[in-house]
């Protein structure tokens, strides 16, 4: 591929929260580049980092040293977002919130509902279109968000722990989503993770540890990791 190809570009970017003593290194000089039709996960143990770095490559956080570029991208409908928390307003039904992002950039209210009902379709939604936030659980209101980040059609999908509050069965169909969406748009899909099983099903992973991302060899060290994270439990 040619540098054209690239959608964002990580260079030795460093975060840290916090000054002095107390500061906090969340994420050491990581080297990452992101190309259409990627599928990677990120795995490691909670704390590791995988977060921050999800944070930076959306551009939800500024790089304490080191940058963050976004070379094939127009602007920020081209990322979708799919955080840990659900996230949905309130006030609106499930297939409103779907469709928000839509109506935000502009999209006529009808053609962002049905964008917004085929989206639900995809994760097996559909039935809670007219329910607000507060009438489904939190493993429905994952899959709304998920359903939301699909009615964009982004050039980057960036997931964290997409299938972490999920039953297998659900998250399975979660990620089967995801993936379904990346590769009938050609999007990128970048999956943070601790579990092997999910890590497994897309092409390449890298580690996270300590807030130090791993080489792109490391692919043994990367299961150890997730498989070590997944024994224990443990969250993003």
């Amino acid at each position: 591929m040619s540098p054209a190809d690239i959608l964002i570009d990580c260079q030795d970017a460093a975060l840290t929260f916090g000054r002095g003593p107390n500061a906090v290194v969340a994420v050491h000089g990581a080297g990452l580049r992101i190309r259409a039709g990627d599928r990677l996960a990120i795995v490691g143990r909670s704390g590791s980092g995988k977060s921050s770095l999800l944070h930076l490559l959306a551009g939800l956080e500024q790089p304490t040293s080191g940058t963050v570029t976004w070379p094939g991208l127009t602007g920020p409908r081209d990322i979708g977002l799919v955080f840990q928390g659900d996230s949905l307003i309130p006030a609106l039904d499930v297939v409103e919130n779907t469709a928000l992002p839509l109506v935000l950039t502009g999209i006529p209210d009808d053609r962002a509902r049905a964008a917004a009902l085929a989206a639900l379709a995809l994760v097996d939604a559909a039935e809670l279109a007219d329910r607000l936030p507060e009438e489904i659980s939190g493993g429905q209101a994952q899959r709304v968000t998920a359903a939301r980040v699909l009615a964009q059609a982004p050039r980057v999908i960036l997931a964290d722990e997409p299938t972490g509050r999920l039953d297998h069965a659900t998250g399975s169909r979660v990620l089967d989503a995801l993936l379904t969406a990346a590769d009938e748009t050609g999007a990128a899909l970048v999956i943070t993770t601790h579990d092997p099983t999910v890590a497994a099903r897309l092409t390449a992973r890298r580690a996270m540890r300590d807030g130090r991302l791993a080489s792109a060899d490391d692919a043994d060290t990367d299961r150890a990791d997730a498989d070590t994270a997944h024994s224990l439990g443990e969250p993003s």
